[in-house]
């Protein structure tokens, strides 16, 4: 399939997304109802998020110029393709490139993304029957040429034994930080709000710890955080948070809250959910130590970093752990 081809798919894709029509409802009524994490406002937020920062025309052209994407695969491979299933349409992004690669995915998708997911690439081979070809769901990933996986630590452990003989991507556990210096004013604090509650928390692009100066002033962030006060009213997240305040109070912990989230103050990049973990630091010297310790930050916020309310919506270059995906698969195309 010419890339052209390829590119007009996707653009039609993003297209149908953003239209918005009963189909696409019914699909993201059905992803909720099968998994309640997946609330429809952030299905519509992850959805809406791939058809702008990923589908749009100048964007996709773009991409296959830097990149130099041949405008045919003269020699495809199937590549073994393990999604996650943390955040709505999480693995969307390794497919889109495999297919603008013009190589074959065999996709073992996540039973908690797999409604959104198989609903928008059999859209794509009702419009174009020649790529049903390029895209296939399975259980088991047997015969693939190479392998792309996403998955906790304990599943990249298995990953890299099971895929080791073959050129592979493996990731990891990962999360993200932000940088506060004490100044930030209520707009960026609202934005902030977004990059730790957005998706409950479970993305490893979520803010999962705060790095912050002594003495800082907790109350204006506790109070740009009730934009999410709703979250006391998820059963899922309730009983989370429940349960991590009862630990703080049976271990007798300090902590903080606005009702909704939990401020704890550890060392630690990875918090459970409805708990923030912050840190403090006393000079630049040590904040730039204390970054450089923790090898599994996926992305840091703050004013002199990623701009506040900005994790969320990764732009079509901003690659998983740091890993260049497409150069990976142009090169299996190459061999």
């Amino acid at each position: 399939m010419h890339i052209e081809k390829r590119i007009d798919l996707l653009v039609r894709l993003g297209e149908y997304i953003l239209a918005d029509e009963t189909a696409w409802k019914d699909v993201k009524d059905l992803a909720e109802e099968k998994n309640s994490w997946f609330t429809r406002t952030f299905i519509d937020f992850a959805s809406v998020s791939v058809a702008t920062h990923f589908l749009e025309p100048a964007i996709l052209r773009a991409f296959v110029e830097e990149y130099q994407i041949p405008s045919e695969n003269p020699v495809p491979v199937t590549v073994g393709l393990v999604m996650a299933g943390n955040l709505p349409l999480v693995g969307f992004h390794d497919w889109m490139c495999i297919f603008l690669s013009g190589n074959r995915a065999l996709i073992k998708a996540s039973v908690k993304d797999l409604v959104l997911i198989t609903h928008l690439l059999d859209r794509i081979s009702a419009w174009e029957p020649a790529a049903a070809s390029l895209a296939e769901f399975s259980t088991l990933l047997k015969g693939c040429d190479a392998y792309i996986a996403t998955g906790s630590n304990n599943s990249a452990r298995y990953f890299d034994y099971y895929f080791s003989k073959y050129p592979h991507i493996i990731r990891h556990n990962r999360s993200s930080v932000a940088v506060l210096n004490g100044f930030e004013t209520s707009g960026e604090l609202d934005k902030l709000a977004d990059d730790v509650h957005l998706f409950f928390g479970l993305g490893c692009r979520n803010v999962t710890k705060l790095m912050v100066p002594v003495n800082y002033d907790f109350v204006p962030l506790l109070t740009a955080f009730r934009k999410y006060a709703y979250f006391a009213d998820h059963n899922k997240y309730k009983n989370n948070y429940d349960y991590q305040l009862a630990l703080h109070l049976i271990n007798n912990i300090f902590y903080m809250t606005n009702g909704s989230v939990l401020l704890s103050e550890n060392k630690s990049l990875f918090s459970p959910i409805s708990q923030l973990n912050y840190e403090f630091y006393a000079s630049d010297e040590a904040l730039e130590e204390a970054l450089s310790r923790d090898a599994d930050i996926q992305c840091i916020v703050g004013t002199s970093y990623l701009p506040f309310g900005k994790a969320q919506t990764p732009a079509i270059t901003d690659f998983a752990d740091g890993l260049d995906t497409m150069q990976f698969l142009l090169t299996l195309s190459k061999q």
